[in-house]
């Protein structure tokens, strides 16, 4: 009963706005979305050559499992596959980790204009981290690229950035993977502080970070 209580506690709190803020850009709380389970398609390399993964394996599941703060292995990139609010730790040419994610509150097509709430799509790097971030840890994405600046600047607005992959808003920690209950950031991928660590524990600034539809 003390945990049924809670859990509803906390599910409440996501609800009221503020709770959860957006994050970097301008700081406005998502509205809550309703999501239509998306069926998960078997892992495979980025460019879509498959591979050889356990049948049925979950996202937040370590393919090779390893329980210490880092993966400990070095990464090739990482993948977020929007559709499916999934990220992906790549390393040797395999889907090492997998995290279910949230993305920005209007998360269909690429980022354009500050203040859209899209997550970008496209080809990056990390290129900065924060570990005293007012989101739990946060690896920098380095949105925007020249070619977003160039069009921007033919649409007249300003690109945009402070993207990031981050975990939850700092004292809030243990809201936990309820967070995916929408999608509430302002462009950025939040996850859980827990799996936010061991990125941040195991991924370089240089890495290459792939945003696919």
């Amino acid at each position: 009963m003390r945990r049924s209580l809670v859990a509803a506690v906390m599910l409440a709190s996501l609800a009221v706005p503020g709770v959860l803020r957006a994050s970097a850009e301008d700081g406005i709380a998502a509205r809550p979305v309703t999501r239509t389970p998306v069926p998960r398609p078997p892992l495979g390399r980025p460019n879509g050559t498959p591979t050889v993964a356990p049948k049925g394996t979950p996202a937040t599941t370590l393919v090779n499992e390893k329980r210490a703060v880092g993966l400990g292995v070095a990464p090739d990139s990482l993948v977020v596959e929007k559709a499916l609010r999934r990220l992906t730790f790549w390393a040797g040419g395999l889907p090492i980790r997998t995290y279910d994610v949230a993305l920005g509150g209007s998360p269909t097509g690429h980022k354009e204009r500050q203040g859209d709430r899209r997550t970008p799509e496209g080809l990056y790097r990390i290129d900065a981290r924060n570990a005293k971030s007012k989101f739990h840890r946060g690896l920098h994405v380095s949105y925007p690229n020249a070619d977003d600046v160039a069009r921007a600047r033919a649409l007249g607005v300003d690109p945009g950035g402070d993207i990031m992959l981050h975990g939850l808003p700092n004292g809030q920690g243990n809201v936990g993977a309820a967070h995916r209950t929408w999608d509430w950031t302002n462009g950025c991928v939040a996850m859980t502080n827990q799996e936010i660590e061991e990125l941040f524990a195991s991924v370089p600034v240089g890495t290459p970070i792939r945003f696919l539809p």
